[in-house]
């Protein structure tokens, strides 16, 4: 099997997903890019639940080139959205898309800003891009829409929608959108006490997302880990 151990990551990052509740029934996609240019890239096939994933389920695509089964093996806004981000955003080698309960609920907020009030809050201080131009399903010129509304960020707060995060390597993907949730976890929850929010300053809260970003191999130990966890417990999404 071609890009094995590329396939075994991904496979890998959906089964925990599926396991701490973040993704959405059979919706919601991760893909990655194999190709220099982006463009030839694997995703999640249409109907798959994503705890019985396998690296030899994941379909590699051409995002250059509308494929044969849309709406049969293909998720139509998958191909949307995840097609226009290979083609368009040079590095987007990993993008990972959810409707997270408390990312999701973020992202319904007249103002969706997150403010640095711990630690994984400030990871994503001013290092977050906006979109407000939901327009229904995710077809269409959506995926155009996104892919200039990220610009060189690396999270997407989709308004009314869900979150999108994209990166080098899937290990960072999913150690950034896992972090994401759980800073929009400790917002929200924060905002439900009613109680005054004690927020960090500019200057720590930029040096705390330079620290995070700086840490060393935090994200790649952190898929391994997650992948030793399944080589024990769930084999088979090695196969």
């Amino acid at each position: 099997m071609k890009h094995l151990e590329e396939r075994r990551d991904l496979a890998a990052a959906f089964r925990m997903t599926a396991r701490l509740g973040m993704n959405e029934g059979i919706a919601n996609h991760y893909s990655l890019a194999l190709s220099d240019d982006g463009a030839r890239f694997l995703m999640n096939p249409y109907g798959r639940h994503w705890s019985k994933m396998r690296a030899s389920d994941l379909l590699e695509l051409d995002a250059k080139a509308e494929p044969s089964g849309l709406g049969e093996d293909i998720d139509p806004s998958a191909w949307a959205i995840h097609g226009a981000l290979h083609r368009n955003v040079l590095q987007a080698r990993c993008v990972m898309h959810l409707h997270s309960k408390y990312a999701t609920v973020l992202a319904c907020l007249k103002d969706p800003a997150m403010p640095p009030i711990d630690q994984n809050t400030m990871r994503f201080y001013n290092r977050m891009a906006f979109d407000d131009g939901y327009d229904g399903f995710g077809v269409g010129e959506e995926g155009e829409r996104l892919s200039r509304t990220l610009g060189n960020r690396s999270v997407l707060l989709m308004g009314q929608h869900g979150i999108l995060v994209v990166g080098p390597s899937v290990a960072q993907c999913f150690d950034d959108i896992y972090y994401f949730e759980r800073a929009a976890e400790t917002y929200i929850t924060a905002l439900m006490t009613g109680k005054e929010l004690n927020i960090a300053s500019d200057a720590v809260a930029e040096k705390t997302a330079r620290q995070w970003e700086d840490y060393p191999g935090f994200a790649h130990k952190h898929l391994a880990a997650i992948r030793a966890i399944l080589n024990e417990e769930e084999p088979d999404y090695l196969q």
